[in-house]
């Protein structure tokens, strides 16, 4: 019997794949399995992956579904009990799939275990260790650039990260497995308030270990991908009267989001307009996803957002005194706006 299938998309990333497959070799199981999803690469070395490593399945995607799209496949071919779905630039550590299979055994009730991801550039600072989740809907790398040796504990956290993590195939199949929707960014976020929402935790494991080939990019369509895909999690995941009462905390965002897009983003601030109107066209279908997931729900709203930061992360943009000014005016801000919506929404 297989314990766990680890599933890894790639999209024309043979350099990184073949390092992390490199690692994870000598550290595999004999009751564990590799899946490759190859999303339609265009450079050929990436067909040469299954004859350097024939210990893995290797499967063609005749086209590029996005990172969801693409685990989806590998999960169907997927014969464990657990999935674990990695980034190809990551480098595993021995140990690190034993120990979140013992994390998730040992917890009742949880769903999703991501480990510690440390920079593989910088081996002593932390990338993430799984993610915090704004009011808003933004996701926040928890411990970024911190020594280590923090977070020492099991936890449980907003998010796991997508970089890296576990989840039974029960789970996956109970909340829908990833959606397409979602094709790239956000799409860790989004199956976790999934998974949360019907119920089940998501756990941080600071006991297994991965490096992260990690460096902070914009690229032309990152602004478009993470608004339209922040926008289609929150009316999925929350009701709409709770989205009401949270009108004002969302306005709120605009306001700072349009602020990075302009400081940061400039010549690529269209993305935020496209953002609005891919979500106007596809409304219909943002409905009947808001439907289905409200299908699972076992969990309120409230109970979902009291576990919410109200404090953004500005310093990762690396706007120096703006992010501190920020700090000062917005954290205030969204916690005032929070606390008073917090009266009215109570389901």
């Amino acid at each position: 019997m297989v314990r766990a299938s680890i599933i890894i998309v790639n999209y024309n990333t043979f350099t990184h794949i073949t390092d992390c497959l490199r690692s994870i070799e000598p550290v595999l199981a004999d009751n564990d399995e590799v899946i490759v999803v190859d999303n339609c690469s265009t450079e050929e070395e990436n067909q040469q992956i299954p004859l350097m490593f024939p210990w893995i399945k290797f499967i063609n995607s005749d086209q590029n579904p996005g990172v969801g799209g693409g685990n989806n496949i590998g999960a169907k071919f997927a014969q464990g009990k657990y999935l674990v779905f990695i980034n190809p630039d990551i480098t595993v550590t021995e140990g690190w799939i034993d120990s979140l299979v013992t994390t998730l055994e040992s917890y009742p009730g949880a769903g999703m275990v991501t480990p510690k991801i440390l920079i593989m550039q910088e081996p002593n600072k932390i990338n993430t260790c799984g993610l915090d989740i704004h009011v808003s809907g933004l996701s926040l790398c928890k411990g970024i650039y911190e020594d280590k040796v923090r977070f020492s504990s099991i936890e449980e956290v907003n998010a796991i990260s997508g970089t890296a993590f576990i989840i039974k195939k029960e789970v996956f199949q109970h909340i829908g497995s990833f959606d397409e929707d979602v094709f790239l960014y956000m799409e860790d976020v989004d199956i976790s308030m999934r998974g949360r929402l019907a119920g089940y935790t998501c756990l941080f494991d600071p006991n297994s270990i991965v490096y992260h080939k990690y460096a902070l990019s914009f690229g032309a369509k990152k602004v478009f991908y993470e608004e339209y895909h922040r926008y289609l999690i929150l009316l999925k995941c929350y009701r709409i009267i709770t989205l009401f009462f949270m009108l004002p905390v969302m306005i709120l965002t605009e306001i700072v989001t349009w602020g990075f897009v302009l400081l940061k983003d400039r010549k690529n601030w269209r993305n935020k307009i496209r953002a609005y109107a891919l979500i106007i066209k596809n409304w219909r279908r943002v409905l009947d996803n808001h439907k289905k997931t409200q299908r699972i729900r076992k969990v309120k709203d409230r109970d979902l957002l009291l576990r919410h930061t109200v404090n953004l992360a500005y310093e990762q943009t690396g706007m120096g005194i703006i992010s501190r000014i920020s700090h000062i005016v917005f954290d205030s801000l969204y916690f005032l706006l929070t606390r008073i919506a917090y009266i009215f929404i109570w389901w």
